[in-house]
C-alpha cells in the first residue's frame, strides 16, 4: 500500500486543503479540473494537473472512469476523493482498488452500508443504536410515504437516501405539501447524486446536530476524536460549526463517542468518518447518518486535537496503525467554524457566480482560512457555492467567537454577492454567544428572512468620491502636462459634479466638489466630507466627516464594489439607459447562470406578482424564478433544458392597468 503520489479527485477549498498535506508529508500531487476550473487554485497549487471534461459535474467531477483514467496516465499510487462527488460512491472506491490504486477512505462494502440511509438506519437499528422514527421502505410511492408520514406524524423530513450536504432534503408540516416535497426532492438527488430513493423522518423541533469524528485503521482500532456541533444551518446545509458542543458533558461524550465507535465497527470501518446525531433538550441522541468521508467542517476537530486528519486518513490508506489510543485523545481550547458561501441571504440564498475582484484572507492569532479561490478567479455556476472556511481558535468558547468575528471582518471578498454579513450577525445573536442555539435557530432568529444591510451616507460619500477620483485620475493622465497640485484649483467657486448612483433599489443623487484628495458631497438632504482619500492596491483611507475609516474597494467605469468592516457594497453609475430599464418590473430575467429544469406557464396566461414561473437549477439546488409584477404573459424566451447566463431574458409581463 506504499505510495508516493497521490491525485486529489475533487476542486476548490478541499482539494487544496489536501494539497497543502499532501506536499508536506513529501508526496507528489495531482489535481483535475473541468473548463470551468482551468487555472483554478488547486489547479495551480499542485505539482501536475488533467483536465477531465466539460463544467457540467456529471460530465466531470462525477465520472470515475476519468479520474482513473488520469491516475493511471499520471503514474498515481493513491486517489484521494475529498468530500463530495465521488468521495462516497462505493463503485468509484472498488473501481479505484481494481485499478491497482489506493483509496484514501473506507471500505467499498462500508461505503454501500452506511451511504444508504435507509440501509443505514436498518443497520443501526440491528446493531442497538438508537434511530430517529421514520421511513426506509423499499416502495418508493407517494402513496406509501403519505402512509408512513401519517403514521409517524408530521412534521417530517424527506431526505435523499444517498445524499447529503442538504440536496434532496425538504422539512413538511402537513400532508397538503408532501407530494410537492417528494417531487422537488426526488429531482434533486437525480441530479446531486445519481439516485432518486427517498426517506422519511420524524423532525425533532429544537433539537441539536451534533456529530462524532471516528477512526479506524486494518489493525481493528477505532477512536473517536469528540464531537463538533453543527446547529445553525440554513436549508438543513450546515453554516457555523465548532467544537465541542457546549453543551454536551463528558459522560454524553463518552456515550456518543462509544455509539459512534460502534456503528463504525459494525461495518468494519476505516478511516475517517463522522456518525451524525441528533441531541435532544433531554440528552437523548438518535442516530442520523454515518458520513464515509473527510466532513466539510474537520478543521474544528484538528484545531482542538492538534491533529491533521488529512495525514491520519494518508497513513491508514499506507496500512499504518493509528499513532493514539482513545485514552490519548485529548480536547484542549474551542474552535468555530463558518462557511463562506457565493450567496445573497437576501435573496433566499440565491447563490452567485463570477470574477472574484479582491480576495484577501484573514490572518491572526488562532485564525485559519481555507479557501479555494484567488483574486481573478472565476467562480463557475456549476458546483456547490462554497468558497472558504474561516476558522477561529481560542482558550474559551468566548475568545474563539471573537477572533472569528474579527476574522470574518478583516476577510474581503468584491465580487460575487456572499453570506459574510449573515455570519457574522449570528455570531453576535444572543442565543449563539450563550451557546443555546438548536437547528431552528435561523428559522426562530429570522422568520422574515433575512434583510439586507443599506448603505450608510458615509458609505454612499466613499464610494461617490472613489469613483470620482478615478475617472479624474483617467482623465489626469490623458492630459498634457498639468501639475498634480493644480489638480481642484480654480480662481472662481468649482462647480458641483453630479453623479447618481445605485444600490439594489436605491437610486443615490449626488453632487461633489473636490479640492486635491478632499471631496465634499451633498446626498440627497446630506453632506459629507472625504478627506485625504488614498486608494492604492484595492486598500482605501480616508476621513469620512471626521472619522477615519479603512476599506477595500474595486472600482470600474460602471461599477464600485466597496468592503467595510464585513459589509460589503456594490454600487452602479446610473445612466439613461439603465434608468429606464429600471422602471420595467414586466422584465424576469435568470437570476444567476442556470439550467431551466421546468417552465410553468404559457403565453397569454394572466400571473400575479410572486407566481412560480419557471425552475432552474444552479449550484446543485433548484430555484423558483417568480413573476415581479401581475399581469399578462406574452413572450416566454426560454425552454426546459436551456441553459442561461446571469440577466438571461425569460419572460415578459404586460403588467395590469399598462
Amino acid at each position: 500500500m506504499s505510495f508516493d503520489s497521490i491525485l486529489i479527485a475533487n476542486r476548490g477549498e478541499i482539494a487544496c486543503r489536501i494539497i497543502r498535506t499532501a506536499r508536506a508529508i513529501g508526496l507528489r500531487t495531482i489535481a483535475v479540473y473541468s473548463d470551468a476550473d482551468e487555472g483554478a487554485p488547486h489547479v495551480v497549487q499542485a505539482d501536475d494537473a488533467v483536465r477531465i471534461g466539460p463544467p457540467p459535474a456529471g460530465e466531470s467531477y462525477l465520472r470515475g472512469d476519468a479520474m482513473i483514467a488520469a491516475a493511471v496516465d499520471m503514474q498515481a499510487g493513491a486517489i484521494h476523493p475529498g468530500y463530495g462527488f465521488l468521495s462516497e460512491n462505493d463503485r468509484f472506491a472498488e473501481a479505484v482498488a481494481d485499478a491497482g490504486l489506493v483509496f484514501i477512505g473506507p471500505p467499498s462494502k462500508a461505503i454501500s452500508l452506511m451511504g444508504n440511509k435507509a440501509a443505514a438506519k436498518r443497520l443501526m437499528l440491528e446493531a442497538g443504536v438508537p434511530c430517529v422514527p421514520g421511513y426506509h421502505g423499499k416502495d418508493q410511492s407517494d402513496e406509501a410515504f403519505i402512509e408512513a408520514a401519517t403514521n409517524i406524524g408530521f412534521p417530517v423530513m424527506v431526505k435523499a437516501a444517498d445524499g447529503g450536504g442538504g440536496k434532496g432534503m425538504r422539512q413538511v408540516e402537513n400532508e397538503h405539501g408532501l407530494a410537492a416535497a417528494l417531487a422537488i426532492a426526488r429531482s434533486e438527488a437525480e441530479s446531486a447524486f445519481g439516485s432518486n430513493e427517498l426517506i422519511l423522518e420524524k423532525a425533532i423541533d429544537g433539537a441539536r446536530h451534533v456529530e462524532i469524528q471516528v477512526f479506524a485503521d486494518i489493525f481493528g482500532n477505532t477512536i473517536h476524536l469528540g464531537e463538533r456541533d453543527c446547529s445553525i444551518q440554513r436549508r438543513h446545509q450546515k453554516v457555523i460549526e465548532e467544537a465541542p458542543c457546549p453543551v454536551v458533558s463528558p459522560g454524553l461524550r463518552q456515550a456518543m463517542g462509544e455509539a459512534a465507535v460502534s456503528a463504525a465497527k459494525a461495518v468494519d470501518y476505516r478511516g475517517a468518518g463522522t456518525v451524525e446525531f441528533l441531541l435532544d433538550s433531554a440528552g437523548a441522541f438518535f442516530f442520523l447518518e454515518m458520513n464515509t468521508r473527510l466532513q466539510v467542517e474537520h478543521p474544528v476537530t484538528e484545531m482542538v486535537t492538534g491533529l491533521d486528519l488529512v495525514a491520519l486518513q494518508i497513513a491508514i490508506s499506507r496500512g499504518e496503525k493509528l499513532p493514539l489510543t482513545q485514552n490519548n485523545v485529548a480536547l484542549g481550547g474551542h474552535a468555530i467554524e463558518a462557511r463562506l458561501y457565493a450567496e445573497d441571504p437576501a435573496r433566499d440564498f440565491m447563490p452567485d457566480a463570477g470574477t472574484v475582484d479582491l480576495w484577501r484572507p484573514a490572518g491572526g492569532e488562532g485564525v485559519r482560512v481555507d479557501a479555494g479561490i484567488d483574486t481573478g478567479f472565476e467562480i463557475p455556476p456549476h458546483y456547490d457555492p462554497l468558497l472558504a472556511k474561516i476558522i477561529a481558535w481560542g482558550d474559551s468558547r468566548e475568545t474563539a467567537r471573537l477572533r472569528l468575528i474579527q476574522a470574518i471582518e478583516d476577510s474581503v471578498l468584491l465580487g460575487p454577492a456572499t453570506n459574510a454579513s449573515f455570519l457574522i450577525d449570528i455570531l453576535k445573536k444572543e442565543a449563539f454567544a450563550n451557546g443555546t442555539a438548536t437547528t431552528r435557530f435561523i428559522a426562530d432568529t429570522y422568520p422574515e428572512g433575512i434583510s439586507a444591510a443599506d448603505p450608510g451616507t458615509d458609505d454612499v460619500a466613499l464610494a461617490a468620491a472613489l469613483f470620482l477620483a478615478r475617472r479624474r485620475d483617467q482623465a489626469f493622465a490623458q492630459a498634457g502636462y498639468v501639475s498634480r497640485s493644480q489638480l481642484g484649483w480654480s480662481s472662481a467657486p468649482l462647480p458641483m459634479i453630479p453623479l447618481k448612483l445605485i444600490q439594489e433599489e436605491q437610486v443615490f443623487d449626488i453632487s461633489a466638489r473636490c479640492r486635491g484628495t478632499d471631496w465634499t458631497l451633498t446626498i440627497g438632504a446630506a453632506s459629507s466630507s472625504v478627506d485625504s482619500l488614498s486608494h492604492t492596491s484595492n486598500q482605501v483611507r480616508a476621513r469620512i466627516n471626521g472619522r477615519r475609516v479603512e476599506a477595500f474597494a474595486f472600482v470600474t467605469r460602471t461599477r464600485i464594489s466597496l468592503a467595510i468592516a464585513g459589509k460589503k457594497f456594490t454600487f452602479s453609475v446610473l445612466d439613461a439607459a439603465t434608468s429606464e430599464e429600471r422602471g420595467d418590473s414586466g422584465r424576469v430575467v435568470a437570476p444567476m447562470p442556470g439550467l431551466v429544469i421546468d417552465v410553468l406557464v404559457k403565453a397569454g396566461e394572466t400571473v400575479a406578482k410572486g407566481d412560480v414561473l419557471a425552475v432552474l437549477e444552479a449550484m446543485k439546488m433548484q430555484h423558483r424564478v417568480v413573476a415581479k409584477a401581475s399581469g399578462t404573459l406574452n413572450t416566454i424566451k426560454i425552454s426546459p433544458g436551456d441553459r442561461l447566463g446571469s440577466g438571461d431574458l425569460m419572460f415578459m409581463i404586460t403588467e395590469a392597468g399598462a
